[in-house]
């Protein structure tokens, strides 16, 4: 849902300061089996949902659905969706045992397009992107960025506020290692070409306050209509919490900033370049999402353009790289698009999605020495366009929702070889996104 715009100077980064400093529901579960064979021995389980609101509002939906009898650690499960075409009423809660795979609908909330979520460190707030203008809206039409209260008892959601996120179809977001400031990575800006980055400030009761400062990229990259111009992607905080990348599809590199929280303290302000200012990628590439292992010591990116892994050394703001690794199976002719990439819990194995005509989660094992990966397995998603997915904090399950198949599958995961059974559980929702687990104790 990203629409495409004329190509920009070839130039410096600029950097802008702002001034202003269920209705009834049915949940499906069914099992995958193989790709040439249709999903068969379907267990079907009933769920009443009650309905109310209008939009920015909390919908509530309750009743549990039972899959067995084994208990096991439960955490809430929140989705993220895209709401075109009347399919989905924005995000859904969910209560998953991890023993059992019991998965009971308990809320959801009405906003338009909330495409990425990220929880609060305290798990009393929600924040989601507005994803707007996507693919049908118009050109000078901004995203948002919404704000939620979470009760954690209940799994409500509650709307806080809303804002502008400065620029066009806001794909990610951020809150710095302090809590004061969330990000956000606006895909595109329509009347200044060139994705960017915002920064809000978090107020001690959850609402986000207007940009204080707006961060543009400028330049392309060879891929004709898809790198035309800058398109931020990402916004990841280093672990030391130091320093932040932001991920930049349409000039394939990875911009670093050193992080000030307290702005008076350094002439840069409250987010400057680095000496090295980027990390280049090959052209073409495309990065979109990154990733840092436990120790902080290693980065990795996917690129969606050529559907790759990069292994990155890391050390002070700096990242080096030190591998390659193609997601895409020998003699494959289809379409590909990197997407999500997520370590398991015990970091010994990384996972990533490859869309296009692959649709399948590529795992490799994490060499614990340097950080190096190695191809273990690839599955088959089931679906269409497999954007985003999550392990549960037990490492028992991978979650992966098929944004053009209107469905998402619960795989269970053997945490010893990383591997994911073949007989996932499907949950029917619509244009599924984004997953985010939730400790509700």
């Amino acid at each position: 849902m990203h629409p495409s715009h004329p190509r920009g100077a070839n130039s410096l980064v600029s950097i802008l300061q702002d001034a202003r400093p269920l209705r009834m529901r049915r949940i499906a579960w069914a099992k995958g089996i193989a790709l040439m064979l249709s999903l068969a021995a379907a267990q079907s389980f009933a769920q009443t949902a009650t309905t109310s609101g209008t939009p920015d509002t909390p919908a509530a939906a309750s009743g549990p659905m039972t899959t067995g009898n084994t208990s096991g650690d439960v955490y809430d499960l929140l989705i993220g969706t895209y709401t075109g075409g009347g399919k989905s009423e924005g995000i859904y809660v969910y209560r998953f045992d991890t023993g059992s795979g019991e998965l009971s609908r308990i809320a959801s909330a009405q906003t338009v397009n909330p495409s990425y979520l990220v929880v609060s460190r305290d798990r009393n707030y929600v924040y989601a992107v507005n994803e707007l203008p996507g693919d049908n809206g118009p050109a000078t039409q901004r995203g948002g960025v919404s704000a939620f209260r979470f009760d954690r008892a209940s799994g409500q959601l509650s709307f806080l506020n809303r804002v502008s996120s400065e620029g066009n179809d806001p794909c990610y977001l951020a809150i710095s290692p302090d809590g004061k400031y969330l990000l956000t990575a606006n895909y595109s800006v329509a009347s200044n070409p060139g994705g960017s980055f915002a920064v809000f400030p978090l107020s001690s009761d959850g609402h986000i306050g207007g940009s204080v400062l707006t961060v543009h990229h400028e330049g392309g990259g060879p891929v004709k209509g898809r790198q035309d111009n800058s398109h931020v992607h990402s916004t990841v905080f280093s672990p030391d919490g130091k320093y932040l990348f932001a991920q930049d599809l349409g000039v394939d590199k990875v911009f670093a900033y050193r992080y000030t929280p307290d702005p008076a303290a350094s002439s840069r302000g409250l987010f400057g370049p680095t000496e090295a200012r980027y990390t280049s990628i090959k052209p073409g590439s495309g990065p979109r999402h990154l990733i840092f292992d436990a120790s902080g010591k290693h980065a990795y990116l996917t690129t969606e353009l050529n559907a790759s892994v990069f292994v990155f050394d890391y050390r002070d703001g700096n990242l080096t790289q030190a591998q390659v690794a193609s997601m895409i199976a020998p003699g494959f002719r289809g379409k590909i698009g990197g997407g999500a990439i997520h370590l398991s819990p015990d970091g010994r194995f990384l996972y990533a999605t490859n869309r296009g005509d692959a649709n399948e989660i590529v795992q490799f094992s994490v060499d614990p020495a340097n950080g190096h990966l190695k191809y273990v397995k690839r599955y088959p998603t089931l679906g269409k366009t497999p954007r985003e997915f999550a392990i549960d904090p037990t490492g028992r399950w991978l979650i992966v929702g098929n944004q053009e198949s209107d469905s998402a599958y619960f795989f269970r995961r053997d945490p010893q070889t990383g591997e994911l059974a073949s007989d996932p559980k499907r949950l029917s929702i619509g244009s599924p996104v984004d997953f985010k687990f939730v400790s509700p104790s």
